[in-house]
């Protein structure tokens, strides 16, 4: 995968493209909400300096070639819903990781983290030629999990104390994955409004 390539996807209901430093102001509107970091490995930014440093760090993730982000944009509105990345990126066993994927509550259970999957999932199997894409939640992220479910991806199991939280705490994973086999069937049917032209 080429880092310094700026991908740019595009279907119906959703843009993405790579998180900028400038995207900061955008971020400052929705991001302030603890709710949405709650099973995130990641602490909740609480003021504008630490929202700096969580896209600081991210953007830093792709120069070191570990996460590509990118922001989520509702093309309805025309403006940032979240973020969503590429990570784990392991293209001599034809897999990666679809995740640290976090939306403004107003944006929620809309249909755009759906909408960005596709993307993701259609760029993934096509253009990048995977076989698998893995997605895990903090098990205790139900809303998560069902989501995974409803999207397709298939439960694989539970790791247990498998991360730290930065409250110090452990949590158990759970693992979901889409096989390139299974995508045929899942871009005909749980994605099929999405129109990946564009």
């Amino acid at each position: 995968m080429d880092f310094s390539r700026d991908i740019i996807l595009e279907n119906n209901r959703v843009r993405l493209r790579p998180l900028e430093t400038s995207d900061f102001e955008y971020l400052k509107r929705i991001a302030f909400d603890e709710d949405i970091w709650r099973y995130m490995t990641t602490l909740a930014p609480r003021n504008s300096v630490e929202l700096a440093a969580y896209v600081a760090q991210s953007i830093r993730a792709r120069t070191d070639k570990q996460r590509y982000p990118f922001v989520i944009i509702d093309r309805e509105t025309g403006r940032i819903a979240g973020c969503t990345s590429y990570g784990n990126i392991a293209l001599a066993d034809r897999r990666l990781e679809i995740g640290w994927t976090w939306l403004g509550t107003e944006f929620q259970r809309t249909g755009i983290n759906r909408a960005a999957k596709h993307l993701l999932l259609h760029y993934a199997f096509g253009e990048l030629d995977c076989e698998r894409a893995e997605l895990k939640t903090d098990a205790r992220n139900q809303k998560s999990r069902e989501a995974m479910v409803r999207m397709g991806a298939t439960e694989e199991g539970i790791l247990r104390s498998h991360m730290a939280l930065p409250n110090g705490q452990r949590r158990d994973t759970v693992y979901y994955s889409i096989l390139r086999p299974e995508w045929d069937e899942l871009r005909q049917t749980v994605f099929h409004e999405f129109d990946s032209r564009g």
